[in-house]
């Protein structure tokens, strides 16, 4: 039914070689339950395989067979949570299968719009979402910074001062970025591939940020697009400065272990950038 693109599944860890061999057989028992006919290519981003598909009432959806980590196990529970309201429909979801039945949107991306755009969009979804409350099950933020010969003993110890803000219990995506908001017919932009944490709202701007950093000028164009951020989705900026900068670390230190030596330059700039803002 489905053939799996070669090198998908690199890099997610113990068993995902056997997880990715199944997924043909996955795709046919998900078909099978939900009487689902394939109605397109398949397509796939870095944890998960999207099959465009027909219900048996002839209705396009989209079957999405993903890998299931701590990032994503709660996905569906996500979703259910925004109940469609600026986010992409759940419409059922199989957790031995590891698959979720969603509405289906349109690839265009809020990456292929003028940033910002995008920021203006992004924002009212996070004005939207702030009245969501996150349930027990949602995991909560933990992060320890262990020390790293490359990271400069100064901004290790204001990203680890950061990093003790008071959490709030807001439902938030920690992986809201322009190429996870897609256009749809029932709204013009929905959020899809939602990775939940009880939080803050003002733990989503990193990914803003290290998001089409090209297209910034330098510490100017950080501290404008930051702001633009902050005032788009009404959000604390001192909240905001105080997460961007404990992730900009965390994520530089992740970097360097996964020799990603160019996204580790980014993490650096902001990390350097959110200590003197």
């Amino acid at each position: 039914m489905i053939t799996v693109p070669e090198g998908f599944g690199e890099g997610l860890g113990d068993g995902a070689d056997e997880w990715v061999a199944k997924l043909p057989k996955l795709a046919t028992k998900a078909c099978a339950r939900w009487r689902l006919t394939p109605d397109g290519a398949l397509m796939n981003g870095f944890c998960a395989v999207v099959l465009p598909v027909r219900q048996a009432d002839g209705h396009p959806a989209v079957l999405k067979l993903t890998w299931v980590d701590t990032e994503t196990e709660q996905e569906p529970l996500a979703l259910r949570l925004y109940d469609g309201n600026g986010a992409v429909r759940l419409l059922d979801h199989d957790g031995e299968l590891g698959a979720l039945l969603l509405e289906r949107l349109d690839q265009h991306s809020l990456d292929d719009e003028p940033v910002d755009l995008a920021i203006g969009v992004i924002g009212g979804l996070l004005r939207r979402h702030r009245g969501i409350q996150a349930p027990e099950e949602i995991r909560r933020f933990s992060g320890v910074l262990e020390d790293h010969p490359a990271i400069p003993r100064t901004l290790l110890d204001a990203a680890r001062e950061a990093g003790t803000r008071p959490m709030g219990t807001t439902l938030v995506n920690e992986d809201l970025h322009y190429e996870n908001v897609l256009r749809g017919d029932r709204e013009p932009w929905l959020v899809i591939d939602p990775k939940p944490l009880s939080g803050d709202p003002e733990y989503c701007v990193i990914p803003l940020l290290w998001n089409r950093f090209d297209e910034l000028d330098g510490d100017k164009g950080l501290s404008d697009r930051f702001l633009a951020i902050c005032d788009a989705g009404e959000l604390d900026a001192g909240k905001a400065r105080d997460w961007t900068l404990h992730r900009a670390v965390a994520n530089w230190i992740w970097c360097l272990e996964e020799d990603m030596e160019d996204q580790a330059v980014i993490c650096a700039d902001i990390a350097r950038w959110a200590a003197r803002a």
